[in-house]
């Protein structure tokens, strides 16, 4: 879904129109509604749809798209640092709670040794995984990792858990095929799930994980993000949040 990405780059200064990078989902539909409140202070925005969290911040780098709506501050960092791409964060947006899920236990407590546990196999998100399944006693961690730990750092096992890592696309798929899985909210709701009924474990409104629009460094103050930043951050897009959502996503701002 990389379509209308190509053709003449545009002077992302001059623009009345812009074109914004998400990832299929919740993103996208959020940017659906912030489209049309945008419209009506005269910016156009096209949306792209990527299905993966590569390709967002490949087309952003090399100017296929103006700004892009997918990504959390460390995941940003980390392929900042990886990549060199000259990226910023210029707004928050929402959080989308990771959440543990399986077709297998009811709770937590029901997992037996042994257990397969899928993860994302991106650095941040992988990290992030390791860490709520932590912090609900499931494993011991190397301190002061936080999202940067990975299943060499685990210390403890005590179920001795099998850590299987799987592109975050995929995970919704694989539920099913593991014991637990560590979900991101955006493919869990795309794969019709509800967060708040159907996940096992769930992180709280203090997640340190809200999304952002990114931009280049270059592009940074130009007057058309500050418009695509008053639109989405409206009562009018909190309100969709909050009712399409029903409590599974929350407003950052």
């Amino acid at each position: 879904m990389f379509a209308g990405c190509g053709g003449a780059k545009q002077d992302a200064s001059k623009a009345s129109s812009i074109k914004v990078g998400v990832t299929a989902g919740p993103h996208a539909e959020i940017m659906d509604v912030v489209k049309k409140i945008a419209e009506k202070d005269g910016l156009k925005i096209q949306v792209v749809e990527f299905n993966d969290y590569i390709q967002p911040n490949v087309a952003l780098n090399q100017g296929d798209i103006d700004v892009n709506s997918f990504q959390h501050e460390p995941y940003l960092d980390n392929i900042v640092k990886d990549r060199k791409f000259e990226l910023v964060s210029i707004a928050k947006t929402v959080i989308f709670p990771m959440g543990l899920y399986s077709k297998k236990v009811k709770n937590l407590t029901e997992i037996k040794p042994g257990s397969v546990v899928a993860i994302p196999n991106d650095p941040t998100n992988g990290g992030r995984a390791l860490a709520l399944l932590e912090r609900h006693g499931m494993l011991k961690l190397k301190p002061g990792l936080g999202h940067k730990a990975t299943a060499a750092d685990i210390l403890e096992n005590p179920k001795n858990l099998k850590i299987k890592e799987l592109d975050a696309a995929q995970l919704p798929r694989s539920i099913a095929d593991v014991d637990l899985a560590a979900v991101n909210t955006n493919y869990a709701i795309a794969a019709g799930m509800v967060p708040v009924k159907d996940a096992i474990a769930l992180e709280d409104g203090n997640s340190p994980y809200a999304n952002l629009i990114v931009a280049r460094i270059k592009d940074k103050d130009n007057p058309a993000f500050q418009k695509l930043i008053k639109a989405y951050q409206t009562e009018e897009v909190r309100k969709f949040i909050l009712d399409h959502f029903k409590g599974s996503v929350i407003a950052a701002w």
